[in-house]
């Protein structure tokens, strides 16, 4: 569950009349692969969202995010010129290092087309100049990023089919089922490759979650922002959880769903997920506090389980205001018998998407 928010300086100027509509999620789907790893164009937004753990051959602990960002602005599609903004694809790179203390971060943006970025369409292959995600034939993911301050170039091997998540895909949102997206993960990713900082490049190795979801309509009006993990456990489950928190206090929706390590799995309602903050952090920068220590107890067949969810370290916002994108916090969480990562947002301002 990722989020796509307005871009309002790439799409000034754009023709506004008679655009098409965008297509409603609705139940029923068959999630079909390879195909739905590519993009969806007729949808208002989707993503892909790459997270994990990295330890150095040194065997320090990285976290580290990258995900791309596709949208569909409500422009004429008649409009012949080359430079109408059909397509704008964008993305966040995050390098979570305890060394430092805080969060690395970089972004890009830019309308599709000139060669600068696009997003295929049958597989997965998306782009913004230099940065790069995609998926080769043999299954594997792939991922390329260069930022200020750090870069990475890394490989995510598949251990586990994809998840799909909510009701075979079709996962809700909000009190209206149109409120809702498609979405599948791919958790107990095997990650390699190399990651560089201050000029000083070093093998990694590790295990990452891949999150894919498209929609037309996600968030309710009264939403302000969400709660999201997934977390993949050292037995081989995998656990994704979230809550869209309302305005002013309380739940809208919540679901999630968790997968044995014999693949079977458990579907979610909103009664069977609930966070509790145990501790805050409050962001120097922005002001904002983030509830960056929480317990999740999700209701099993077995009974209720919980998990504690406790940050790498707690300096994990991305603060991308100086690009027209918000802030949020994306962190590295260890658990209870796995690790994964803990997204926050709204808390910097409500949610706009």
């Amino acid at each position: 569950m990722r989020r796509l928010f307005a871009l309002p300086a790439l799409i000034a100027g754009a023709a506004l009349a008679a655009p098409a509509p965008y297509p409603v999620v609705r139940p029923g789907i068959a999630l079909r692969f390879p195909a739905d790893h590519g993009a969806h164009p007729a949808f208002r937004t989707e993503w892909w969202y790459v997270t994990g753990w990295l330890r150095t051959a040194g065997g320090r602990d990285l976290g580290f995010q990258v995900t791309f960002f596709r949208t569909r602005p409500r422009v004429d599609p008649a409009n012949p010129s080359r430079f109408a903004a059909r397509q704008i694809l964008f993305a966040h790179a995050a390098l979570s290092d305890p060394a430092t203390g805080r969060l690395l971060h970089g972004e890009r943006a830019a309308r599709a087309g000139f060669g600068l970025a696009g997003a295929r369409v049958g597989d997965a292959d998306v782009a913004i100049r230099d940065w790069r995600l995609r998926r080769f034939p043999d299954g594997r993911f792939a991922a390329r990023v260069t930022a200020p301050g750090f870069a990475f170039d890394l490989v995510f091997r598949p251990g586990q089919p994809p998840l799909a998540q909510g009701l075979g895909g079709y996962s809700r949102k909000g009190p209206r089922p149109d409120q809702a997206s498609y979405y599948y993960s791919i958790p107990h990713l095997r990650a390699s490759g190399v990651v560089t900082r201050g000029g000083t490049a070093e093998r990694v190795t590790g295990e990452a979650w891949l999150d894919r979801e498209w929609s037309s309509d996600y968030l309710a009006p009264d939403a302000e922002g969400w709660d999201w993990t997934g977390l993949n456990l050292d037995d081989g489950a995998a656990l994704m959880a979230f809550r869209i928190r309302r305005k002013g206090g309380g739940t809208i929706w919540a679901g999630g769903s968790y997968r044995y390590p014999d693949g079977r799995r458990v579907v979610f309602a909103p009664g069977d997920v609930r966070f509790r903050t145990l501790a805050t952090w409050r962001s120097r920068r922005t002001g904002a506090v983030y509830p960056v220590v929480q317990e999740l107890t999700v209701r099993l067949p077995q009974g209720p389980r919980r998990f504690p969810l406790r940050p790498l370290f707690p300096a994990q916002e991305l603060d991308a205001r100086a690009s027209g994108l918000p802030v949020y916090w994306e962190g590295a969480v260890r658990t209870t018998g796995g690790r994964g990562y803990l997204e926050l947002t709204g808390y910097a301002g409500p949610l706009t998407m």
